[in-house]
């Protein structure tokens, strides 16, 4: 089965992204399944609101292991099935709480592993900052060389005047991307056939 991992910083909306994918496609309920640094790993199933309210949060570090779910996807008459994974969040530098350390680390092995790689940023700290950060810059590096990969500025929908897309492609002219809003679920079209052609 093909992995697609969703990989960025801290509160870049990578979690809400994966439940709102998994409802975009036709999910009211996901299994998770919880794979912890230490090796410890849980399965839990929730509805798709639970799941809201449950995992996703504006505090950092929430997501502190590999939480994943199957989903299956249309690919011609059929259905593809394939696990989306979402991570820690990644920082410049080296965090002190060693739990954040070990799900960063738990991360940066399962982006070797992947199949594709769903670079989100948040389009609103660029915009904050007018430059990408060190990690997001080594990502992009690190994925441009590799098939399935596709960076995906997110919170679109707070870039009114377009500002942070305009820099981030200035920057990255020839970097396929996608624009998406994981909270109105907007760009989600092509994110489904981005995945299936990857697949």
């Amino acid at each position: 089965m093909k992995k697609s991992i969703i990989v960025g910083k801290t509160n870049a909306g990578k979690t809400l992204f994966m439940i709102n994918f998994a409802e975009y496609i036709g999910l009211k309920k996901i299994v998770l399944k919880q794979e912890y640094p230490d090796g410890k790993k849980l399965s839990k199933e929730m509805s798709t609101d639970l799941a809201k309210s449950y995992l996703s949060s504006d505090r950092e570090y929430k997501t502190q292991c590999i939480q994943s779910i199957c989903i299956d996807l249309p690919v011609y008459k059929g259905k593809k099935e394939i696990t989306l994974l979402d991570t820690s969040g990644l920082i410049d530098g080296i965090h002190p709480k060693l739990s954040v350390r070990n799900g960063i680390i738990q991360t940066l092995e399962k982006i070797q592993e992947a199949d594709i790689i769903l670079h989100m940023l948040d389009i609103a700290l660029l915009i904050d900052n007018n430059t990408l950060s060190e990690i997001d810059r080594q990502i992009i590096e690190y994925g441009r060389n590799r098939k399935g990969y596709v960076l995906i500025p997110n919170k679109i929908d707070l870039d009114k005047d377009k500002i942070g897309l305009h820099t981030l492609r200035q920057e990255y002219p020839k970097q396929f991307m996608i624009p998406i809003s994981a909270l109105y679920k907007k760009g989600f079209d092509e994110v489904k056939a981005f995945v299936i052609r990857s697949i």
